[in-house]
């Protein structure tokens, strides 16, 4: 599953639906449900009666999560989506952006 090659606090760029080419961080990875919440996209309003915790009401916007498959990480280069692959440099496994070759993890 592609989970792995997507972590919380990577920078993402949506590819289908009504956020498409937006772009934001991972909050949250879901890897059970195969989902993730990424900060600023997929935003659901939800309308609040008042209560006693809060008086005042009204509407939260709450991120909700959105499938893996919707996703792609933005290459630190260029922003753009790019797939991710595995290699080991310097005795370490890290991941690269597959269009321009550059690192994702420090």
């Amino acid at each position: 599953m592609a989970s792995a090659k997507i972590k919380k606090g990577d920078s993402v760029v949506v590819l289908s639906g009504k956020d498409k080419g937006r772009t934001g961080t991972v909050q949250q990875v879901l890897p059970k449900e195969g989902k993730l919440v990424v900060e600023g996209v997929n935003v659901a309003a939800r309308h609040r009666k008042p209560s006693q915790q809060n008086p005042q009401g009204g509407i939260d916007r709450i991120p909700a999560p959105l499938a893996i498959a919707k996703v792609a990480v933005a290459d630190p280069k260029d922003g753009k989506p790019t797939r991710v692959r595995f290699e080991e440099r310097d005795g370490k496994k890290v991941r690269v952006a597959v269009k321009s070759g550059e690192t994702i993890d420090g």
